[in-house]
């Protein structure tokens, strides 16, 4: 790939950060076992489309300033902070005595579209997602190139492109599981109870990064 160099590494690099797990797994994982994969797919869309805005904020220098202004990256942080933390009181608090009647059939459009505006969101408002690649594009790209910012982007498509690979089969695997919480509602609920923890405890993580 022009003015870039190492390019497999970068692929297994990322691969290997993208299955490792995080917010954008779990909800993945959440919208697929209650809207099958038609509403995981979205999900990891949304998430995708979210990391290509990081990657053309990166590339265009506004996460270069993200990174110097401590109070742009307070501000983003809190959002996202409290973003995570509105999703899991969300799934902890809402009463589910009809969860299973919401399972069978494919989504309503409606919540489908909710599924990728979430799934924006969830990418969006963490300034970690920025950072990361401000620190990870650069050490591929070739100091002589005269093409940086097109490496740059390059490198952020290739990232996503393999990164939604994973998030459709991650959605895919988790959305077979649909009938089983179709069967035993209780289970949904549980799942749903402990996925709206972790979102709770990766919100207070975020808003504590430094």
């Amino acid at each position: 790939m022009v003015g870039t160099h190492d390019l497999w590494l970068f692929v297994l690099s990322g691969l290997l950060l993208n299955i490792t797990p995080g917010p954008d797994t779990l909800y993945i994982v959440a919208r697929s076992t209650t809207q099958g994969f038609r509403g995981g797919a979205m999900a990891a869309m949304g998430i995708g489309a979210g990391a290509l805005v990081h990657i053309f904020a990166a590339a265009l220098g506004l996460s270069a300033i993200l990174a110097a202004s401590p109070l742009a990256f307070t501000l983003v942080k809190l959002a996202g902070a409290i973003y995570l933390v509105y999703l899991g009181a969300r799934l902890l608090l809402t009463k589910h005595p009809h969860r299973e009647a919401r399972l069978p059939g494919p989504p309503a459009r409606a919540a489908v579209r909710s599924a990728f505006t979430q799934g924006i969101l969830t990418n969006l408002l963490n300034p970690k997602v920025a950072l990361f690649f401000l620190a990870l594009l650069p050490q591929f790209i070739d100091p002589a190139s005269a093409r940086k910012t097109l490496a740059f982007v390059a490198l952020g498509a290739t990232f996503v492109t393999t990164g939604l690979i994973w998030c459709l089969v991650l959605a895919a695997a988790a959305g077979r599981l649909q009938a089983f919480f179709r069967r035993n509602p209780s289970a949904g609920v549980l799942l749903d109870r402990l996925v709206g923890t972790l979102f709770l405890a990766l919100g207070a993580r975020l808003a504590w990064t430094r």
